[in-house]
């Protein structure tokens, strides 16, 4: 058996729009952003990961960057394989020694047929032999320690790069799950159109994701404020380059709309929630994942808005990826894995 398992490549993937985390052995191998670089002139892969971050809206035109997932799916689908294929050789074990690579993807739970038969079909072009899906809220689920193969009912609020997955999860089963397509990307955008429209400075996406990292905030008034930020940008009346600071209450005012959509969808999984599990909520309440939990004064904000309680996972980036892992391991023992031959 030991022998069978050297020829045996067992890799958990959380193919997220913003970043892509692979484990291996149970380590995290791979975090890296999901962002591929190639060659317009011979369609190359010159980059992955940070490398193409590094890149991303300051290439020439011979050299485009593209973000092959767009709100949690596949949207071009070479780039996708080209990003995977490169990630797992980051992982650095010589792929000819292994004849059989077996993977766990995580898809959101909103996906459709046709987005599934994607995942599946880059998995297969990088030669996996074995392919399972597993939605993101029951790998966050699992992530964060929850059993949930028990009788009784979590709430799991992931909020990642592209989607915000709602789901309240029982018996190894999604019970009632909303999935919107407003989630960091979001939020980046937000930041982006209020600096245009407020202080005429045109700014990036790397700029924009910077400015939700260091002063981000879902609350106009925090206890513990995060100093101002100082923006670097193009000058839109005089289009030369400068400098200005914003707070973290500009930012708050700027993120509102698309936080009380994620509130929103909060109060209609819960609507939509039986009794009993709607009473075991009340008693663990609402777990929170992903990098939109990093938003300071998101928990406070959801709390307030349901009365209920708000726990923000431990390292809530790797949550999803965490829960994918373990999936990994007992692919025999979790009903609620999608396997390739079954779909």
């Amino acid at each position: 058996m030991k022998l069978f398992s050297f020829f045996k490549q067992e890799l958990a993937i959380d193919l997220g729009t913003a970043n892509t985390l692979i484990i291996q052995d149970g380590q995290v191998v791979v975090d890296e952003p999901s962002i591929v670089a190639i060659n317009r002139r011979t369609m190359e892969t010159i980059a992955v990961g940070n490398k193409a971050m590094q890149m991303h809206e300051k290439t020439h035109e011979e050299i485009k960057t593209i973000r092959p997932l767009k709100d949690g799916v596949i949207a071009d689908f070479q780039a996708a394989e080209s990003m995977i294929e490169g990630m797992i050789k980051m992982i650095g074990a010589k792929r000819r020694f292994f004849s059989h690579l077996k993977m766990v993807i995580c898809i959101p739970s909103g996906i459709t047929e046709v987005e599934k038969r994607a995942v599946f079909d880059s998995a297969d072009h990088v030669d996996s032999k074995e392919t399972y899906l597993i939605h993101e809220p029951m790998a966050a689920a699992l992530g964060i320690g929850l059993d949930v193969e028990e009788p009784i009912g979590n709430m799991i609020i992931d909020i990642g790069g592209g989607t915000t997955e709602i789901a309240v999860i029982a018996l190894s089963g999604i019970v009632c799950d909303q999935s919107i397509r407003t989630a960091g990307d979001e939020f980046t955008a937000d930041i982006m159109s209020y600096m245009k429209r407020q202080h005429n400075v045109l700014i990036g996406e790397r700029t924009a994701e910077q400015i939700k990292i260091h002063v981000g905030s879902a609350l106009h008034e925090l206890e513990t404020p995060p100093e101002d930020y100082a923006v670097n940008g193009r000058d839109l009346m005089t289009g030369i380059p400068k400098q200005i600071k914003v707070s973290y209450s500009e930012i708050a005012h700027c993120l509102d709309k698309s936080i009380s959509k994620i509130e929103d969808a909060v109060l209609r999984a819960l609507e939509t929630t039986p009794p009993e599990l709607a009473s075991d909520i009340y008693r663990t309440g609402l777990y929170l994942t992903g990098g939109g939990a990093l938003l300071r004064g998101l928990d406070i904000r959801i709390a307030q808005k349901t009365k209920l309680d708000v726990h923000i996972a431990e390292d809530p980036l790797r949550a999803v990826v965490r829960g994918t892992g373990i999936a990994l391991k007992n692919t025999d023992r979790f009903s609620f894995l999608i396997d390739r031959k079954s779909v």
